[in-house]
């Protein structure tokens, strides 16, 4: 998926092909207040005001404690990036806003919003030092407590789409699909909607989730409001330094995991997952993926490669590497599933013998 700048009118189109229009600028000017309002709006609560019926600019203000001339200059421009839509002096929500922004809509991205705004837009200033240094913020060892609990919101915002469609395509060992009794492993899935995802399409399944105990500790509530306790549950852990057992898992997942370890921790991580996979068993990495050199542009995968470098350990990488570490743990490298709903994103497969 590409963002990009489009023109309104054949006289805009021949400026951009003839190199008239100063695409840095609308990227260095425009752009950050583009997702600096959309973050404000979410925490502010905006959108949800204008759902709850405050509609006009005045009631809008009031009723978030704003400024009203500083909230029309913000809704004029969420208005622009169609989020509103404008008639007689009243605003109402586009489809599209009311299914991802309002905070209690099942797959709204609001939990994200809040944990970008409130702990991640700070990060930013640092990329300046890990560009010239390469020393990655490591988020994970600094959280607070209050900052846990936004993170654990953010990533069940952003899980909440693509788990639906990770348990609807995921490929799965034989032994899941004749719906016997098998068991999965879900490395660092704190929330557990991926793991909620496939027990609900495979009546056979259950799911351990390890977790830091941090993160646990925030997860637990919202795993419980999914409904699978009987099915899903977590154990305290560590990725980098817990024996997985032998021969124990039919399926082990690891999603947005592998962005925050090196290529040496996920080679051993995959040597231990082979170990606790039984025979015909898979290991699925679940990431976004750094485009190949050489290869077409792609801006999900390209951006989050930048993000996970400065805010974390390593970054996105290729297929082409996470399929080493799954062939170096002897694992038989499989399809790769691209998601429909989430571009820059893959699931790689590895199978035990």
């Amino acid at each position: 998926m590409q963002l990009t700048i489009s023109p309104d009118n054949p006289l805009e189109w021949i400026a951009l092909r003839a190199n008239m229009v100063p695409v840095p600028l609308l990227h260095a000017q425009i752009m950050p207040v583009i997702s600096k309002a959309v973050l404000e709006a979410a925490d502010k609560g905006v959108f949800d005001a204008v759902a709850e019926g405050h509609i006009t600019t005045d009631a809008i203000a009031q009723h978030c404690k704003l400024n009203p001339k500083a909230t029309g200059e913000l809704l004029g421009l969420l208005t622009a990036l169609d989020y509103f839509e404008y008639h007689d002096g009243r605003f109402t929500l586009t489809r599209m806003a009311r299914k991802w922004t309002l905070k209690h809509e099942p797959e709204s991205v609001y939990g994200m919003m809040l944990f970008n705004n409130r702990v991640m837009w700070p990060w930013l200033d640092k990329l300046g030092t890990y560009l010239e240094t390469g020393e990655g913020i490591h988020y994970h060892d600094h959280l607070n407590p209050e900052q846990w609990n936004y993170y654990q919101q953010a990533m069940v915002a952003a899980s909440g789409s693509e788990a639906k469609e990770f348990g609807r395509r995921a490929p799965v060992p034989k032994a899941l699909r004749r719906e016997q009794r098998t068991q999965m492993l879900d490395i660092g899935g704190s929330h557990g909607q991926h793991s909620v995802a496939l027990c609900k399409r495979y009546a056979g399944l259950a799911s351990t989730i390890i977790d830091l105990p941090a993160a646990i500790e925030q997860a637990a509530p919202l795993l419980a409001r999914l409904g699978m306790g009987d099915r899903v549950r977590h154990v305290p852990g560590n990725a980098l330094t817990d024996d997985f057992g032998e021969a124990q898992y039919d399926l082990v997942l690891m999603s947005s995991l592998a962005h925050h370890f090196t290529p040496d921790q996920n080679r051993d991580v995959a040597r231990r997952v082979a170990q606790a996979l039984k025979p015909g068993g898979i290991y699925i990495v679940n990431e976004f993926i750094r485009p190949e050199t050489g290869a077409s542009p792609e801006l999900v995968g390209s951006s989050t490669d930048l993000f996970y470098g400065l805010t974390s350990t390593a970054g996105n990488y290729s297929i082409a590497e996470i399929q080493s570490w799954q062939r170096d743990a002897d694992l038989r490298t499989g399809k790769v599933v691209t998601y429909r709903t989430m571009p820059g994103r893959a699931m790689v497969i590895g199978a035990k013998p």
